[in-house]
């Protein structure tokens, strides 16, 4: 799976991949090179941030179902409950 990004995005990428070898490694690079460079790292580094990513997403979401019943649970029997005097059986002994 290949990893699109927006013109936009690779842009500034490319441009902080720039800054990056500039002020780590006082070289520089041009567009090509940082191009390049940003093309390897979503080749070979990109799927395994991307699954990374999806797990935990999926890891997030399965925490929440689970603790679903414990956010969502009403007491079934709650109306009886709330009325005073009243039974929740009719009383047939007369």
């Amino acid at each position: 799976m290949d990893i699109k990004l927006s013109p936009d995005t690779e842009k500034q990428l490319r441009g902080a991949i720039q800054r990056f070898v500039a002020e780590e490694y006082g070289e520089s690079v041009g567009e090509l090179g940082a191009g390049t460079f940003l093309t390897f790292c979503l080749k070979e580094l990109g799927p395994a941030i991307y699954n990374q990513a999806i797990a935990d997403a999926q890891a997030c979401l399965q925490e929440r179902v689970t603790d679903l019943e414990n956010i969502c649970f009403v007491e079934h029997t709650g109306y009886w409950d709330k009325k005073k005097g009243v039974s929740r059986k009719p009383d047939f002994r007369r």
